[in-house]
């Protein structure tokens, strides 16, 4: 039986509908939080063998912004794109392709894996006045705490794609393994909020196409973080990093701030690499602060 969200209510108030488009060849299947008339439109990346519903928790603190949140290609309801490997390079050219379609000068932002997506949009020309990045990938993820854990993670990825397909999808999509993963992930002491976040993520994280992407995708995120692109990035950007994050230390991320021409770092303590799910509340405050007129923000 799904556990209920926390958030559910909060949620409820916000109106969604959910769309499709032809983005480079493929469906993406998207969905549009908020009025269209909104004073700020969020377009919203989500992560690693995520989808759209991971990042709902923070829109369901956000008030008054429209937020336009896709399933990435390959993952959700979103099919691979046909004939291309799923590397940084197509995620990106996916990104620009969509926001110019979708959600022209909308305020980037990408949470972990969609981090390093957005960030390496925005540096090859996605006009944006903004970026947000939650949870940044600010250093490669085997110097991270949890190297060790990684390396395993890579072992299992490589296994999956070698075993005969049935029984690599099967082991990919093993619900104990998932329990793993999300259980190296949560710091949150609240009973409520840990059964609401492993329940995500038995519920959403094989919502993969195929084992073919799960690969190409695993294979990006540990071999890309945000600092190759940071430099090359002009706009505004806001950097929301949790202390206790496993993958990216703070200290890495505090060195990331300082690779861009305009950043400013908040970090949220008592959580760890699921800023998304623990403390959406503060997410979506540092997001409106930063938005905010006062604070220089873009209309």
């Amino acid at each position: 039986m799904p556990t209920a969200s926390p958030y559910a209510d909060l949620l409820a108030r916000v109106p969604v509908r959910r769309a499709e488009i032809e983005v480079l060849g493929g469906t993406t299947v998207y969905w549009v939080y908020g009025s269209d008339d909104a004073e700020h439109t969020l377009l919203a990346v989500h992560g690693f063998r995520g989808e759209h519903h991971g990042l709902e928790p923070v829109v369901a603190h956000l008030d008054g912004f429209r937020v336009v949140m896709p399933d990435l290609p390959g993952f959700g309801e979103s099919p691979a794109i046909p004939g291309r490997t799923h590397d940084l390079a197509v995620y990106a050219e996916w990104l620009r392709a969509f926001a110019g379609a979708v959600a022209p000068e909308a305020v980037v932002v990408g949470h972990s894996f969609g981090s390093i997506v957005s960030a390496a949009a925005v540096a090859e020309g996605l006009p944006t006045p903004a970026l947000v990045l939650i949870n940044p990938i600010g250093a490669p993820a085997l110097e991270g705490p949890r190297g060790v854990f990684t390396r395993l993670a890579v072992w299992y990825y490589a296994l999956g794609a070698r075993l005969p397909r049935r029984w690599g999808e099967a082991l990919l999509r093993n619900r104990v393994i998932v329990r793993v993963m999300s259980l190296a992930m949560v710091k949150t002491r609240d009973g409520v909020l840990r059964r609401f976040v492993h329940d995500q993520h038995d519920t959403y994280f094989s919502r993969f196409a195929d084992r073919d992407v799960l690969r190409d995708a695993f294979v990006t995120s540990v071999s890309n973080d945000v600092r190759a692109s940071a430099p090359r990035i002009r706009q505004r950007t806001l950097l929301i990093a949790a202390v206790q994050d496993d993958i990216t230390p703070i200290a890495a991320e505090r060195r990331l701030r300082t690779l861009f021409d305009d950043a400013r770092l908040v970090e949220i303590d008592g959580v760890g690499h699921l800023i998304h799910y623990e403390k959406p509340r503060e997410a979506a405050a540092a997001i409106t602060r930063f938005l905010a007129p006062s604070d220089g923000g873009t209309r």
